[in-house]
């Protein structure tokens, strides 16, 4: 992809890096904060899939022992929906001691057994687990609180954009434009040790996710596009009228340094300039990735991983990277078009993963995903090709990497005496204590906050900086939920 010097200067100003925004503006109270921290010498990394649209969670991991399959079949066989408990592929998480079903294109039928792409054998290997019922709170709620209003709730619930942003900000208390992976990122800067490179990469275009205060991310394409394309600057070549260009631009970003925005555009510039010099080499992989969406965002990944291996420009001992994959939105035609997402999903994830080890850094990278909001229990509309459901509220994500203690689910549980079953896994009925109504939109046990800040304690987060990325986090009783 090739862009004109006044568009590569526009884009590129999103991979002005934390490291030099912080040496030219001192006034930022964070910065004394950041010099205070010891850079590691370890690599670690946090991938982020966005699952946009709102993932049905009830069809991803279902209970199929007897009662806990019977409620779910009861809400959701008439329309349609439930799936066959014989297709579920069987997980038993230890924590909880009853069985499970993944759905099964979670892991879809290959020519050969040995070859079976996808997640159960992620979760077999202990490389997977399932963190459920997680959704957007100010403070711990149950269904009598939310229906009597005496607790905070989350603002504009059910909406796609508001729960987005609150789910990227980890805020559902107010609005906001920073999220929780560029605050992460702000404040483990100096674990980076001054290199411009940015520290956050988006292979899915802008995010408030990736956006902190100091840090702004770095949008490229997919592997679509070679790396030594995605920020190729034209004009300034090897001719003589070029390098007489090159040679001008270079010093009118010499002039009136003394002006702090003047000078941050100037390094702004050269920080492009850098980035793009980075990208003179496309890393090759031997894993295989499937060619679908989010396996060329996952495959752009693995490759600019693999050059912070080997260029000198980058060496960065953090990195984020944020991905995103739609469709799961689904009011209708739920079965077809969620099985097709999750062969999607499962088949990049498992490809992903499998690059990880190939680089050898399968123990230093953590993915994990994130959604709107789970949907209801019960069906909206009915029959082949038209049912599906509606917005909810508590979601289970995934979480994969050689570090993560796979093989179990995570969350709180809800106490038997709070109208609970004691574990982490709501009871799939509807008018539950899990329940907002009589709908199966299910109130969260686990805030956002909990959920980001185990992955952020792991990422380097210090303890005395989780409340300046997390705000609300003291409002619940565990802020590390012991998944990875």
């Amino acid at each position: 992809m090739k862009y004109s010097r006044r568009t590569f200067l526009r884009r590129s100003g999103y991979a002005l890096s934390a490291a030099a925004l912080a040496s030219r503006f001192k006034g930022f109270g964070l910065i004394s904060a950041l010099a205070q921290q010891k850079a590691p010498t370890d690599y670690k990394a946090l991938v982020c899939i966005f699952l946009s649209g709102g993932n049905d969670t009830n069809n991803m991991i279902v209970p199929i022992d007897m009662t806990g399959y019977q409620n779910y079949f009861n809400a959701r066989n008439s329309a349609g929906l439930a799936l066959a408990s014989g297709s579920l592929l069987s997980i038993t998480p230890p924590s909880i001691g009853t069985p499970f079903g993944l759905h099964p294109n979670l892991s879809p039928e290959v020519a050969t057994p040995t070859a079976m792409p996808g997640l159960l054998p992620l979760w077999t290997a202990g490389k997977l687990a399932a963190v459920c019922n997680v959704g957007p709170l100010v403070y711990p709620l149950t269904r009598a609180t939310y229906q009597n209003n005496s607790v905070q709730k989350p603002y504009q619930l059910f909406s796609h954009s508001d729960q987005i942003t609150q789910w990227q900000t980890s805020r559902a208390d107010t609005q906001t434009q920073t999220g929780w992976g560029g605050l992460t990122a702000d404040y483990t800067l100096p674990f980076n040790n001054g290199v411009s490179f940015p520290t956050i990469t988006s292979i899915a275009g802008t995010s408030t996710f990736a956006t902190g205060v100091t840090t702004r991310p770095l949008i490229i394409a997919d592997a679509r596009t070679s790396l030594t394309n995605v920020l190729k600057l034209e004009g300034f070549g090897t001719t003589a009228d070029e390098v007489a260009r090159k040679n001008s631009m270079t010093e009118l970003r010499t002039f009136d340094r003394d002006n702090p925005l003047v000078a941050a555009m100037s390094d702004t510039v050269q920080d492009a300039i850098d980035i793009s010099a980075a990208f003179s080499v496309d890393p090759t992989l031997t894993t295989v990735f499937p060619n679908t969406t989010l396996g060329n965002q996952l495959k752009q990944v693995a490759k600019v991983m693999k050059l912070n291996q080997t260029s000198p420009q980058l060496s960065l001992n953090r990195q984020i990277f944020f991905c995103s994959i739609g469709g799961f939105d689904t009011h209708q035609d739920q079965i077809t078009n969620q099985g097709n997402l999750f062969t999607q999903l499962s088949q990049a994830m498992k490809a992903f993963y499998d690059s990880t080890v190939e680089l050898g850094i399968d123990n230093r990278v953590t993915t994990f995903t994130l959604s709107d909001f789970g949907r209801t229990l019960q069906p909206s509309g009915s029959g082949v090709n038209v049912v599906g459901s509606d917005h909810g509220w508590g979601n289970h994500q995934f979480v994969m990497g050689g570090a993560v203690h796979g093989t179990d689910f995570y969350g709180v549980p809800l106490a038997v005496g709070s109208g609970g079953n004691g574990t982490v896994f709501p009871t799939l009925v509807e008018g539950s204590a899990y329940d907002t109504d009589n709908r199966g939109r299910w109130i969260p046990t686990v805030a956002v906050d909990q959920y980001a800040a185990t992955l952020a304690s792991w990422f380097g987060l210090a303890p005395a900086d989780m409340p300046s990325v997390f705000h609300n986090l003291s409002h619940f009783t565990s802020s590390n939920l012991g998944f990875v």
